[in-house]
């Protein structure tokens, strides 16, 4: 039976790198194509061309009976520029050249979120607000992130339509920065396919270029981790803070790690961030309008806004929801039963590593996304990244000074096992 792990090292890893950007390759073709979705077809239209690339180097490497792991990183680095880095410029060049096209709702609705924080202190606006609006701009109204999310849309509120003042640029910028940092805490020949799996990957590049807004929220929780697991707990609470600023799906990533702290005895130095900061950060809409606040953060995620939420991927949880009698009960009820046997889980194994708070956390959320009677397709990136970026954390954790580092194999679990 061939594993992911034999999968994984074959060649050197090359011949998973070569189906990786070939595959990669062939999705992109086929989005240019057929997308009904004008930004993903935009993407596929470049993109295309940098995965075949990747793939054409990639292969020319293994028939040279080259497996220098430093050429396989050079060789992903230049993929994500052109795959993700180089579509997301050309788009925001497009548009802010006039093309209407160029970008999706998310990209507006943060701008909108920061020109009105700009100039009334609140990035919300309330559901009678919105009611007032036309029918067609009703949906751009919602701001449906917590309110740190705004400060991506200020350098367009602030210095008008211009190709840098697209949102996309800063969440890209802000991605680049924390798996940077990330990056430099890992160590051990998992990195490169983590990388690789939050990089290049279509789910992200795709997500990077058209949207954005996920990539710094799943970045700075990887940060999280990666501080988690070499012992840096107030930095790691700061990383996870911000990321629950932006977005209430990283408060699920943030219990688990709270839990993990709280079995390293670290709940203080990491809770004063990671709970402290998401505080902060609706203090001044609260204090500014408390009804608009819980009105796009909880009531529209939820169905009680003005208008519903397109998000409709078809998976379980929403072909449950649409096509059974009482369907959106059962799918609740199976999310519900999800969440339970993962608590259960957590309260008999509880997570002593940053490996166990990633796997954890990966699993729960696929199985969040898989459930839910409304979620997009791209909210899966968050869980691929989790559970390939789990190997690169165990080898990454701290061990005690005497024993060293590669002879200590650390499992999901929790468990350190020394060998020889």
């Amino acid at each position: 039976m061939i594993t992911w792990s034999r999968l994984d090292r074959a060649a050197g890893g090359l011949a998973f790198d070569l189906g990786l950007y070939a595959l990669s390759a062939g999705f992109a073709v086929v989005t240019a194509a057929t997308s009904t979705l004008l930004p993903h077809r935009a993407w596929g239209s470049v993109a295309a061309y940098g995965y075949a690339a990747a793939a054409v180097a990639v292969l020319v490497q293994w028939l040279a009976g080259n497996r220098d792991p430093r050429l396989r990183a050079a060789i992903t680095g230049l993929a994500w520029l052109a795959t993700a880095w180089l579509p997301t410029l050309i788009q925001s060049v497009e548009r802010a050249g006039g093309r209407t096209d160029r970008a999706q709702e998310e990209v507006l609705v943060v701008e909108d979120g920061g020109s009105r924080l700009l100039h009334h202190a609140t990035p919300y606006l309330s559901d009678d607000t919105i009611a007032r609006l036309p029918a067609d701009e009703r949906l751009l109204g919602y701001l449906p992130y917590q309110p740190g999310m705004s400060l991506f849309g200020l350098p367009r509120a602030v210095a008008g339509d211009a190709w840098w003042t697209d949102a996309r640029i800063w969440f890209l910028l802000a991605t680049t920065a924390a798996l940077a940092l990330a990056i430099s805490l890992t160590r051990g020949p998992h990195v490169l396919r983590a990388v690789q799996l939050t990089t290049v990957l279509p789910v992200c590049a795709l997500t990077t270029a058209t949207g954005g807004d996920d990539l710094p929220v799943l970045a700075l929780c990887l940060l999280a981790l990666a501080l988690c697991a070499r012992e840096r707990w107030v930095w790691a609470g700061v990383a996870a803070g911000l990321a629950g600023a932006l977005k209430l799906f990283a408060l699920p990533i943030v219990v688990v790690l709270l839990i993990h702290a709280l079995t390293r005895r670290r709940l203080g130095p990491f809770a004063l961030g990671a709970l402290g900061l998401p505080v902060l950060a609706v203090v001044p809409p609260l204090l500014r309008d408390p009804g608009a606040l819980f009105d796009n953060v909880i009531g529209f995620p939820l169905g009680h806004g003005v208008v519903s939420s397109p998000a409709a991927s078809p998976f379980p949880g929403h072909l449950i929801a649409t096509g059974l009698p009482g369907g959106r009960l059962i799918a609740a009820g199976l999310l519900g039963l999800a969440g339970l046997a993962i608590a259960i889980w957590i309260i008999r194994r509880p997570p002593r590593t940053a490996a166990a708070v990633a796997m954890i956390s990966g699993y729960g959320l696929l199985a969040a996304i898989l459930l839910m009677p409304a979620t997009r397709f791209g909210y899966l990136l968050y869980p691929v990244a989790l559970l390939a970026w789990a190997p690169a954390l165990a080898a990454s954790a701290r061990t005690p000074t005497h024993e060293p580092l590669d002879r200590v194999e650390e499992t999901t679990d929790g468990r350190a096992t020394a060998y020889t």
